[in-house]
């Protein structure tokens, strides 16, 4: 790992672009908790979702935080071994976040009336943060998690990803968290950014 960060550092533009995605992506999560407040206070619309009129909410916040935290760990192991890699994880994540935000300016949803609301846990054992129901259009937990799915190389490591990707996406649907069309939306959107970013990175 050491000797990977070595190579990595002996050219200036890897550094610049790490310092750059750094910089964009703490000032998009600083912009992204304002606006989240925000739409909190906004008026959206709901609308009645097939999928989930077939079935009544289960609460699964538990399970899906644990498979979003096992993911996160999982993933920064992963991208601390490869620093280019964890470098275009940085904008890739950072594009997504752009996404959403002009998504849910663009469609303003109010959380389905059945929803049992998505608690963090570690927000409640450390913090007293407001309960987010309206950050709907498109899935940023399944988007996490898929996005992990396609910049990790290692063949197992891949798939354990999508695998909990798959597991966060039935489990926010279980519990009516978000609409069908924001989770089967969100690895389309995600995708999109991962193949930008490769390309955009693979010319500068």
């Amino acid at each position: 790992m050491i000797n990977e960060w070595k190579i990595f550092f002996k050219s200036k533009n890897n550094i610049y672009k790490l310092i750059l995605a750094c910089l964009i992506l703490v000032s998009l999560l600083a912009f992204l908790a304002n606006f989240l407040n925000f739409i909190e206070t906004r008026q959206g619309f709901a609308f009645k979702d097939i999928l989930l009129s077939q079935f009544s909410p289960v609460d699964l916040s538990w399970l899906s935080f644990s498979l979003i935290y096992s993911c996160l760990v999982i993933g920064f192991v992963y991208l601390l071994k490869n620093p280019k890699i964890l470098t275009q994880t940085l904008y890739i994540y950072s594009l997504i976040i752009i996404y959403r935000i002009i998504a849910m300016s663009i469609l303003p949803l109010e959380a389905p009336a059945t929803t049992i609301h998505l608690i963090d846990p570690l927000v409640e054992i450390f913090g007293t943060g407001q309960t987010l129901t309206k950050d709907l259009f498109f899935s940023g937990h399944t988007s996490f998690c898929f996005m992990f799915f396609l910049v990790v190389e290692n063949k197992l490591l891949k798939y354990i990803c999508l695998g909990m990707a798959i597991s966060v996406a039935i489990s926010v649907l279980a519990q009516h968290v978000h609409y069908s069309v924001d989770v089967f939306c969100a690895p389309f959107f995600t995708y999109s950014a991962f193949k930008l970013v490769k390309r955009i990175l693979h010319f500068i």
